[in-house]
């Protein structure tokens, strides 16, 4: 009997791809379009499940760190975690989340099965303020729980397999930045199966639609911020002319789109109006890193929004500090602390400031007053690692194999945990953090070899029990290249 599995699995992989189409800076046309020549084997009839997911999610994360750049900023990263953690109680999604952000001026956000959720820095410019940007991740949660992914394999088995890696193709080009290439790629292909795949994808967003406005109402959002931001998507679409956002692609915005939320929004509550400057202070993060040769533009994208004035002031504070103007960055963040002492965000920023102004004892007493508030607060965990790295190597390998545990899909701590272990002469310990950090970076052939230098430092130190486990990670590894191979 014929074994399909590794085809079937193909297939699976094709789909995540499709249904995500956001790989930015992916290979020219040409190589996308070999790299998903798959084999007719017929009908299959294999039903995907969560596990299935879960590893094809993990494996595309992968895939896309290996082709884009990443934003890495502990307190963007922390609030966009808070925003999706009160929203997926109400939006059916029971899997633990990843949340990876993406350095690049292009409007965009997606969520991959296996529960993957990126952003790009571009998103922050476009959604104003709190409720708008809350709508798109609600959104993207409609698509995980309603697991459309596995729906979407469905139709992909009865549809032509070729045409679709051609219709791939072009969106990953197009996505990519490619423009009028791409779309002449997506447009070269059979039309009739373009229909059907798009008649296919707008019930997915509606569906997504109506899922995302519950759960924004019931985490206390405000669901009429939903047809708000489509309606701002769309007078970006006709800025831009045949360049549409790249978020457009994949979630086309319509006038029956839009009539159909606002009448869904219509019948929920809308929250009283909150003077919260939180998503104002991270927009102004995100405006910077996109400016950050031009910090003024910074300021004047905030400014036109009409921000609460804690958030320009936040705002001043990274440019002085960027300006290497510290004190007054400091004294303004700590003037911003005491108005708002319960947004753990601002003395963070501070210790930040701080470490990276070389004051390296007041950034860890910083950092370590947060942590006797907020044990768990990651942008202040990052700061302490980050300073015991350099004065105490190895309270940092303590600290950075605690957090290796708290966040093991994040190959930043892995890197320092790397660093830390270096430093103390746990040679084994730093060759398998480097390892993880380079299979959690896509370079799952180099992380390979890595881990087997570290299996056989382990074995020669006569560290037994540090090769055995080791090698177990090493037959991971394994099974993770398998999966990224069908890429």
């Amino acid at each position: 009997m014929t074994n399909h599995r590794p085809t079937s699995f193909k297939r699976q992989l094709l789909a995540v791809s499709l249904l995500s189409a956001t790989l930015a800076g992916a290979a020219p046309l040409a190589q996308a379009q070999q790299g998903y020549q798959l084999p007719d084997l017929g009908s299959t009839s294999a039903a995907v499940t969560t596990s299935d997911e879960y590893r094809l999610g993990r494996a595309w994360l992968r895939q896309f760190r290996a082709q884009t750049d990443p934003w890495q900023d502990p307190i963007t990263q922390t609030y966009v975690r808070s925003m999706l953690a009160k929203l997926v109680p109400y939006s059916g999604v029971d899997e633990r989340l990843v949340v990876t952000l993406v350095d690049s001026r292009l409007l965009n956000a997606f969520a991959v099965p296996g529960g993957v959720v990126g952003v790009n820095a571009g998103l922050f410019t476009t959604a104003p303020d709190e409720d708008e940007f809350a709508s798109v991740l609600a959104h993207e949660l409609g698509h995980l729980s309603q697991r459309h992914y596995a729906r979407r394999m469905e139709r992909v088995e009865e549809t032509q397999l070729p045409t679709m890696a051609a219709m791939l193709a072009g969106m990953v080009l197009a996505a990519g930045g490619g423009g009028s290439a791409g779309i002449a790629a997506m447009m070269g292909t059979q039309a009739a199966f373009i229909q059907d795949q798009l008649a296919y994808s707008r019930r997915f967003e509606q569906e997504a639609d109506r899922v995302g406005l519950n759960a924004m109402a019931k985490a206390g959002y405000d669901p009429q911020a939903m047809p708000d931001m489509f309606r701002t998507l769309q007078k970006l679409a006709a800025l831009q002319g045949g360049n549409p956002p790249e978020f457009l692609l994949t979630h086309p915005v319509t006038e029956s789109r839009i009539s159909d939320t606002q009448a869904r929004a219509d019948q929920l509550s809308s929250p009283p109006h909150h003077d919260d400057p939180t998503y104002a202070m991270v927009r102004g993060r995100a405006l910077l890193m996109i400016n950050r040769d031009n910090p003024t533009q910074a300021m004047t994208a905030l400014e036109q929004d009409n921000p609460p004035p804690a958030a320009v002031s936040y705002l001043r504070a990274l440019v002085d500090a960027q300006q290497t103007h510290t004190d007054a960055a400091l004294k303004t963040l700590d003037e911003l602390a005491r108005q708002y002492p319960d947004l753990s965000m601002i003395p963070a920023t501070a210790a930040q400031i701080a470490y990276d102004a070389g004051r390296r004892q007041e950034a860890l007493t910083r950092a370590q007053h947060i942590l006797r508030l907020s044990p768990s607060y990651f942008p202040a965990q990052w700061v302490q690692a980050e300073t015991l790295l350099q004065t105490s190597p190895a309270q940092a390998f303590d600290v950075l194999r605690d957090m290796s545990e708290q966040y093991p899909e994040d190959p930043n701590v892995f890197g320092l945990l790397a660093e830390a272990a270096g430093r103390t002469g746990r040679d084994a310990w730093g060759q398998l953090a480097r390892a993880e950090q380079l299979q959690l970076e896509g370079r799952i052939d180099t992380a390979i070899r890595q881990i087997d230098s570290a299996e056989k430092v382990a074995r020669q130190s006569g560290d037994y029990a540090m090769a055995s486990r080791i090698e177990q990670r090493r037959k991971d590894f394994l099974g993770y290249r398998d999966t990224m191979q069908n890429f």
